[in-house]
């Protein structure tokens, strides 16, 4: 399923969180909309909230697409380092979608652990009746991948894969070094 080629790894050690700074975003948003382009532009963008709105609306501004769109769906209960998981995920709002029937849709999120809240979004979006449905993640992290495919068979575009807890630069000062 995936079209993004073989994305760059990083925290292959396992050594604690790696600490994405905004040019690591920019880089990483850049990527991902050549890969996206080459497949064609989609209508809408939609970001998971909170995390995927950030690399969704860059996205969307690379892309020239004017349609953002946000879904609230969470599978952590709380924001720290390894924090722990709710049971399944959760939908907060799901109506902030609009009317998505027919359309192409990127739906974007800032990281993949598990793949549970993607899953999980991609199917509530495609019960929306998208047209065509691509996802997007800056990162995958594979420490906390539980699905039985690879992500790069389950995810459309990846920019990079790791091994450890991600850190991004809008997560404010509970992250701070």
């Amino acid at each position: 399923m995936a079209t993004s080629p073989t994305p760059s790894t990083y925290g292959a050690d396992g050594s604690g969180p790696l600490h994405l700074t905004w040019d690591d975003i920019g880089a990483a948003t850049r990527t991902l909309a050549e890969q996206v382009a080459a497949a064609g532009v989609p209508q809408v963008v939609v970001g998971i909230v909170r995390g995927g709105m950030i690399p969704a609306v860059w996205l969307a501004h690379r892309l020239g697409v004017r349609d953002v769109r946000s879904v609230e769906v969470t599978h952590t209960t709380s924001d720290g380092i390894n924090a722990a998981k709710t049971t399944l995920p959760t939908t907060r709002n799901p109506a902030s979608l609009g009317e998505l029937a027919g359309l192409d849709v990127l739906l974007v999120d800032d990281i993949a652990g598990s793949g549970a809240t993607l899953a999980h979004t991609v199917d509530m979006l495609r019960d929306l009746g998208t047209a065509r449905l691509r996802t997007a993640v800056l990162t995958v992290n594979r420490a906390n991948w539980t699905r039985e495919a690879e992500p790069q068979r389950v995810i459309d575009y990846i920019a990079s894969l790791n091994d450890t807890w991600i850190v991004f630069p809008w997560e404010g000062q509970q992250h701070e070094r």
